[in-house]
C-alpha cells in the first residue's frame, strides 16, 4: 500500500474494482499521478489510467508513452497509451485504492519488492495535455 503522496510521473496501480461502472474504469489498472501534493489535499492525488491497447480512433485525449522500465506482470511492456479522458482523484494510505508496482513476494522473507516507475519530464507532459484535451481545455493557455 502506497504510504506517502507519490510525486508526479510515478506509476501507480490504481484499484478501479470497487464503486464503478461499465463504460468506467473496472479493474486493477496502471495509472500515472499527474498531480502535485497539494494543501490541505491530505492522501488524495489525481491519476490517468493507462492501457496497453492502443485506441481505436486517434483522439487528442489519449497518447502514446514509453516507459523507462516495463513494469511487472500483468502490466508489462514500456509501450503505454494514457486515457487522459478516464482522469480520477484516488485516496492513497489505509484504505486507499492506490499501490506502488511489486514484483511476486520474495520465498525468503515473504516480502513484496516494490518498484518506482517515473515518467520523464517529456512523457508526463504529453500526459498532462492530453488530460487538458479530454477536459476540452486543448486551446487553455496564456493569452496575447
Amino acid at each position: 500500500m502506497l504510504q506517502y503522496p507519490p510525486k508526479p510521473g510515478t506509476l501507480v496501480i490504481c484499484d478501479y474494482c470497487t464503486g464503478f461502472r461499465e463504460p468506467e474504469m473496472v479493474k486493477k489498472r496502471l495509472a500515472v499521478v499527474v498531480s502535485p501534493r497539494l494543501p490541505h489535499r491530505d492522501r488524495l492525488c489525481t491519476v490517468v489510467p493507462l492501457s496497453t491497447t492502443p485506441p481505436a480512433h486517434r483522439v487528442a485525449y489519449q497518447c502514446k508513452i514509453t516507459l523507462p522500465v516495463s513494469p511487472p506482470k500483468p502490466f508489462e511492456g514500456a509501450d503505454k497509451w494514457a486515457k487522459a479522458d478516464m482522469l480520477f482523484t484516488a485516496a492513497y494510505g489505509p484504505g486507499g485504492r492506490l499501490d506502488l508496482p511489486h514484483t511476486e513476494r520474495d520465498k525468503a522473507t515473504g516480502r513484496r519488492r516494490y518498484l518506482s516507475i517515473v515518467l520523464d519530464d517529456e512523457m508526463l507532459h504529453r500526459v498532462r495535455m492530453a488530460v487538458l484535451a479530454g477536459l476540452g481545455l486543448a486551446d487553455y493557455g496564456p493569452r496575447p
